[in-house]
């Protein structure tokens, strides 16, 4: 299923995207549209959206076993030939656009940029625990957890047939991403210096965050008092040690409210289901999320992942809230210097303390607005464009 966007601009370098959808739309999506509305003032662009919805089993099973869809690339050639691109950027590739569009690419001549929101390229690179966890009990890359028994990379705990695939696919995605001749955007400098230390990277590799377009809503401001998590319900979120740190807070008069939905959400609704500060919410539209940013006292997360560029975090600073997060991976690269309201990441007696400092309402109106003003420094658009010029032009 692909969706095409064209804007037409004069005399600006042809720039087509592409991306897979998720299946619920998710952090990743929301940072690509809003990619995809900043680069239409700058470049002329048409989009290629592709989206995982099982339509032929047959086709499918030969996209899971070859990594490659025929029709896909054949939505794919037509717009190569009738727009004819200077630049291809590619973001999520899994399942339907399929890795077949590296290739295409490739044989087309086509200068070709990938844009790397999360870790699973390196989650997903081999068949074996071992690589994945290189010694370790959790993976921070994606939750993976270590069991007892078993050498294989069982990514999808819930299918090794689904696993299966996806480890067909990230082995031959990873040697696609080696390729000397690909430029590859990470969110954050932490991801940046992680790749460089697997040593095994030939391709060029630059740090790009994405750029954030935050409307505030013209509702105004509520009365009620609340903390947000807008997110993944999961264990690897780390959602049942965020509600018990709130708990132990104690804020008076202070509501936690959940928004999203995940694995875990069914259990913790039954379990927390006669706390009246507990509000489960499940899945609500952008719009609707922005705006419960807005009223909100501060935003948090207690992920227990490194994380990429945390989409509600950033969006709470442009409306100047502040935000409550564990200091793991590059989250600091967007919060200014010494950040007092960042944790020691699964230390939640931690946590607990940073919910508590909300209850000192001045200095936390002084975050909020440090927040903003850091936030629409670093990703302001001159910046963001200058950067990307810079890359596509190297």
């Amino acid at each position: 299923m692909v969706k095409i966007k064209y804007v037409a601009k004069i005399n600006m370098k042809k720039l087509l995207v592409i991306h897979n959808k998720y299946q619920n739309i998710g952090g990743e999506d929301i940072a690509v549209q809003n990619e995809i509305e900043f680069l239409e003032n700058n470049y002329q662009v048409e989009v290629l959206y592709y989206q995982n919805k099982i339509s032929n089993y047959l086709n499918d099973l030969i996209t899971f076993l070859t990594t490659k869809n025929k029709n896909s690339l054949s939505l794919l050639k037509n717009k190569i030939d009738s727009f004819k691109p200077d630049i291809v950027y590619i973001h999520n590739t899994w399942f339907k656009a399929s890795l077949g569009v590296f290739d295409l690419l490739e044989k087309e001549k086509i200068d070709t940029v990938v844009k790397l929101h999360n870790f699973r390229y390196f989650c997903t690179r081999s068949f074996l625990n071992s690589k994945h966890l290189r010694g370790d009990s959790l993976c921070q890359g994606c939750g993976y957890k270590k069991t007892r028994f078993g050498f294989l990379n069982k990514y999808f705990k819930e299918s090794i047939i689904k696993s299966f695939f996806i480890l067909i696919y990230g082995k031959r995605y990873f040697s696609i991403l080696r390729k000397p001749n690909l430029k590859v955007l990470v969110l954050t400098d932490f991801h940046k210096k992680f790749i460089e230390n697997l040593d095994e990277f030939k391709s060029k590799i630059y740090v790009h965050p994405n750029p954030i377009s935050v409307k505030h809503n013209e509702d105004g401001i509520n009365n009620e008092k609340y903390i947000l998590y807008a997110g993944r319900v999961s264990e690897e979120k780390g959602v049942e040690e965020l509600i018990n740190a709130f708990l132990n807070s104690e804020l008076n008069n202070i509501k936690l409210k959940i928004v999203g939905d995940g694995p875990t959400l069914n259990y913790l609704k039954n379990k927390y289901s006669d706390n009246l500060a507990i509000e489960f919410q499940g899945l609500k539209s952008n719009e609707d999320v922005i705006k419960l940013i807005q009223n909100s006292l501060a935003v948090v997360t207690a992920t227990k992942l490194y994380e990429g560029q945390p989409t509600l975090l950033c969006e709470a600073s442009y409306l100047g809230v502040p935000s409550i997060y564990p200091q793991t991976g590059g989250i600091n690269e967007f919060f200014p210097k010494n950040y007092e309201l960042a944790f020691k990441q699964f230390d939640y007696s931690d946590l607990k303390n940073k919910l508590k400092a909300i209850e000192n309402k001045e200095n936390i109106k002084k975050i909020g607005e440090k927040n903003k003003e850091f936030i629409f420094t670093y990703l302001s658009e001159s910046k963001v464009l200058d950067r990307f010029n810079m890359i596509l032009d190297e």
